[in-house]
Order: structure tokens, then C-alpha cells, then sequence
């Protein structure tokens, strides 16, 4: 019985940092590997859908990608497919340590779920076959005694491609200001600690600002507080648990860090309008 949602490592899979496959019609991206059930990762992972249709629920949200879509999925995002769609195209699994922090920064510069990316004629067939090379070196049978620095190398193209096509639309150029920079730290401390931090102050003494200038920033990036971002964390985590796991609500308040559960249960339902239990009940129907 699962108590906490599975978190998979990419080390357990491959030493190497990626993992590349081109999946078919016939083949999802999955078919080849264990069960993939719920489950969330310590790496990221992008899509590239050539034809066909895929849906996946991520973080509650169902996504569904078209012909020409681009994608990723950020480490400790709780994900899983919800049907078996046709659709041939490549799955690329990466160590966070080989995505440079200018591009980890558009990746995790949003608060919100991401979308996913129309790639334009020209941005498909670049992608294609810069893929196509990174596989082809990645499955080289005599590599070379600098096999792994090239496919490092070309990874590191496509994943500048992919942070391109984020990065803003029509081209605009990623804007790193101070604000965006801070919001992004935040959002990386908040993923990291939402289980033992619930005070915007403790968050701003982290990133050595005050209160009121990270509550600043996060308005003029995203336009809701930082007391917001911290509950919208929160209850995310706890509808995880509530859906994925098999805690009770006293053992999910305890993870969370609420000594006493019936505080999170009326907090919860204030936000939700429903209590945490009833929302287990409904979304498992």
C-alpha cells in the first residue's frame, strides 16, 4: 500500500544523465519501461509529440498535446497518463545537473502550471534532427573517449531550443530583472520546504530580502502574494497525498507540518470549499 507518492530516479535507470527514446504509434514512451503509474521524478522530462495525441494529469491538470508540441515536466511534478492516445515522437529524461542554470531559470520561472509549446514548421524539423543526433550518439556502440561530453553538448542544444521557445512569445527575449530572478528562487525554495516553511518572512530571511520586497517581487511577476504562492503549495502537496497516497488526514497534517490536524482540515476547506476527506471521495470516483 503506498504511503507516500513513489519519487523514480533517473540514476536507477541510466548512469549517464539522459535517457532518449523515439516512441511510435504503436509504443508510448512508457511501454518499455516498468509501470508508470502516479508517481512524481528527481529529473526533468520533455516531450516532443511529431503526430498523433497524448494526455497526461499533471498536478491535477489534464494537458492534452497535439501534433508539433513541445513540452516539459519539472522534477517533483506529480504526473501520470490518463489514456492510452496514439501518438509517436521522443521522451528525454535529464539530470538537473546537466541544464544550465540560465535555461533552469525560464523552466522554473512560472508559478503556474506551464502549457504546452505549438513549435512552428522550422522549430519541428530543428528539433528532429537534433534529436536524431543525440540518439544516434547516445546508442553508439564504440564510444569514444569523449562520448559522454558530445552528447552532453548536444543535449545542451536542444534544451537551449526548448528554453527559447519558453522563454516569452513572438520572440521577446527572457527578461532575468531582479524580480523574475527572486520570484524563480523562491519558487525553488518553496518546492523544497513547503513541508516545513509556511512563514513569508522565513522565506525572504532565505533569500536574505526583506518581507515586504519579496511580496513586492512576487506581485509584479505573477501578481498574487507570497502568503498565496506558500497556501497554493501547500494545498497542492495535500491533494497529492489525499489522492495519490493511503495516509489518513492526521498523518498527511503531521507530513505537512501541522501538529494539529483539525487546523489543516478547516484551512483546507476554507480554501477548497470541502473538506479534505470529501475531496478524497470525489476525485476517486
Amino acid at each position: 500500500m503506498m504511503k507516500d507518492i513513489p519519487v523514480h530516479q533517473l540514476k536507477e535507470r541510466v548512469n549517464t544523465g539522459l535517457e532518449i527514446s523515439h516512441f511510435t504509434l504503436d509504443k508510448g514512451p512508457y511501454d518499455n519501461r516498468e509501470s508508470f503509474g502516479v508517481h512524481r521524478d528527481d529529473h526533468y522530462i520533455f516531450f516532443v509529440i511529431e503526430e498523433g495525441a497524448a494526455s497526461l494529469m499533471i498536478d491535477f491538470q489534464e494537458l492534452s498535446f497535439r501534433p508539433s508540441s513541445l513540452y516539459y515536466i519539472l522534477p517533483g511534478q506529480v504526473h501520470h497518463r490518463i489514456r492510452n492516445e496514439q501518438a509517436y515522437g521522443w521522451f528525454i529524461a535529464v539530470d538537473p545537473l546537466h541544464i544550465s542554470p540560465d535555461f533552469r531559470t525560464v523552466f522554473e520561472s512560472q508559478l503556474a502550471l506551464q502549457q504546452p509549446y505549438m513549435l512552428n514548421t522550422a522549430q519541428l524539423q530543428q528539433c528532429n534532427s537534433l534529436l536524431n543526433l543525440i540518439y544516434e550518439k547516445y546508442q553508439d556502440e564504440t564510444p569514444g573517449p569523449f562520448y559522454l561530453q558530445v552528447v552532453h553538448s548536444l543535449l545542451q542544444s536542444f534544451v537551449g531550443i526548448a528554453a527559447c521557445c519558453y522563454s516569452g512569445t513572438n520572440g521577446v527575449q527572457f527578461s532575468m530583472s531582479r524580480p523574475v530572478q527572486l520570484a524563480q528562487e523562491f519558487k525553488k525554495l518553496l518546492i523544497g520546504h513547503i513541508r516545513e516553511v509556511k512563514s513569508p518572512s522565513a522565506y525572504a530571511s532565505m533569500l536574505h530580502v526583506s518581507e515586504s520586497y519579496l511580496n513586492e517581487a512576487l506581485k509584479k511577476v505573477t501578481g498574487f502574494s507570497v502568503s498565496y504562492w506558500i497556501q497554493q503549495e501547500m494545498l497542492l502537496e495535500a491533494k497529492r497525498l489525499l489522492y495519490y497516497s493511503q495516509m489518513d488526514v492526521k498523518e498527511i497534517a503531521h507530513l505537512l507540518g501541522y501538529q494539529d490536524h483539525t487546523y489543516f482540515s478547516r484551512l483546507f476547506k476554507k480554501v477548497e470549499g470541502t473538506t479534505p476527506l470529501l475531496f478524497r471521495t470525489y476525485c476517486r470516483k
